[in-house]
């Protein structure tokens, strides 16, 4: 029995959003890794969101970026443990932010990937945070995030 009352792939549907199929690796690294009951995950970024924000994005076009890292993020986890299902608590999530040297508001675009966790994962979407500017990100995106997680013991996956 799932430990939600609506499956995250459920709740997502419902937000009228869907997971995108997982981005390639852009070098020698993985979308993430486990160890023990811990998902360590490579930071994501988007195709759709590029620029600087203070400079050529606003706040709301930086939101819309962090939802659409972790949505990313969560494509990731999915292919990972087969079902979001298996998360049991978002623990830490580090975002960062393409910025103008004078932009100071990177907390206010994060909002948007923590408000998603929230909606998708209730309670147990609630997390530690780091929201920190950059002066460049790969491929001018606007926001890169990486996150980590608690999911089921591999052993409990089978009730």
């Amino acid at each position: 029995m799932s430990r939600y009352e609506v499956a995250p792939e459920q709740r997502i549907e419902q937000l009228g959003l869907t997971l995108p199929e997982p981005r390639k690796a852009a070098g020698n690294y993985i979308g993430c890794v486990r160890t023990g009951n811990l998902i360590f995950t490579a930071g994501q970024g988007t195709d759709e969101y590029r620029g600087k924000l203070g400079d050529d994005v606003t706040i709301d076009v930086g939101y819309l970026a962090a939802r659409q890292c972790m949505l990313n993020l969560l494509a990731v986890v999915k292919q990972e443990l087969g079902s979001l299902s298996k998360v049991t608590r978002i623990v830490k999530i580090l975002g960062f932010v393409n910025s103008d040297p004078a932009f100071t508001d990177q907390p206010k675009v994060l909002n948007g990937a923590s408000d998603l966790l929230v909606e998708i994962f209730g309670e147990r979407g609630k997390h530690g945070r780091s929201a920190v500017g950059m002066a460049q990100l790969p491929h001018n995106n606007a926001v890169e995030i990486e996150m980590i997680l608690e999911v089921e013991d591999q052993e409990d996956s089978h009730e």
